[in-house]
């Protein structure tokens, strides 16, 4: 019985073997060159005007909880599309429903003014 679990084991080891070695491996080609360039803050090639401790307006994550909230609502839409024929007429008015609530809360979102970038 404790032979069967030798696979397991095996590859657990490999598991950990493997990463420490390459890590090491890694550590004797390389070579550390530390420069005040290095050291700068880098953002998609721009030098930053503002320090990494900077407040950030409200609406930034207002957008990004909508963007979160629309994004995780839209992937409820691909199990009803795989189970449309199944689900019939109960499934296509239960799906308007929920695109409804969608638009619904997307546009008192823009009544609000939330998705107002400025």
């Amino acid at each position: 019985m404790l032979k069967d679990y030798i696979p397991i084991f095996l590859i657990f080891i490999i598991a950990i073997i493997v990463p420490i070695l390459v890590l090491l491996f890694a550590r004797l080609l390389y070579t550390v060159k530390k420069t005040r360039v290095k050291g700068e803050v880098y953002e998609c090639g721009i030098k930053p005007d503002v320090g990494a401790r900077d407040r950030y307006s409200v609406r930034y994550y207002i957008i990004a909880l909508l963007f979160l909230i629309f994004d995780v609502e839209t992937i409820f839409l691909f199990p009803w599309a795989v189970m449309y024929k199944k689900l019939a007429l109960f499934g296509l008015i239960e799906m308007t429903l929920f695109i409804l609530i969608l638009l619904i809360g997307y546009f008192y979102a823009w009544k609000k003014k939330a998705l107002e970038w400025v």
